[in-house]
């Protein structure tokens, strides 16, 4: 579990960085993201600036005044229809995991989300070899919405996604 004290609070610009580098980790070393090339800070400060305007949280995480992790909500879908349903992504630094950090900040995001007025969360978990995140979004109450097969190339093979929600 978490031994060292844990700081949560909103993203700022200072941030993207050591955002950008941790995401940059999981886009080159695994299928958590259908992401191939690590994206620029100007790209993840583009994310950020859509995410502030729909007014969705982008949360870190430090331990020690070191970035531990991040997560955000963002619009799930373009069409206004769907404005009341948003799309997590969380990531850890990889010696971060395992430690109880991930399940605090989805609860933290899935509250924020939820004092903003969304109606619904979704998530996307790419890979059907990612046991940890699937059971991290279940013990925080998402439930399997369906499962999309073969539907992204990565490391020279096809990947599936898993779709999971939860009401707000």
């Amino acid at each position: 579990m978490i031994s060292h004290p844990v700081i949560l609070r909103s993203a700022t610009p200072d941030d993207l960085p050591e955002i950008t580098r941790l995401y940059g980790h999981y886009v080159t070393t695994s299928t958590a993201t259908f992401d191939t090339e690590p994206p620029s800070v100007e790209k993840i400060a583009g994310r950020m600036a859509a995410i502030r305007q729909i007014k969705a949280p982008f949360l870190v995480a430090e331990v020690d005044g070191e970035l531990a992790g991040y997560a955000y909500a963002t619009a799930y879908r373009p069409r206004p229809a769907y404005a009341g349903t948003v799309e997590n992504s969380l990531y850890l630094a990889p010696h971060h995991t395992g430690r109880g950090l991930g399940r605090l900040l989805l609860n933290h995001l899935i509250a924020d989300c939820q004092q903003t007025g969304f109606r619904q969360m979704i998530a996307v978990v790419a890979g059907s070899d990612n046991i940890a995140s699937l059971a991290l979004h279940q013990s925080c109450g998402f439930v399997v919405a369906g499962r999309l097969t073969n539907v992204g190339y990565k490391f020279d093979r096809w990947l599936d996604t898993t779709l999971l929600q939860r009401a707000l």
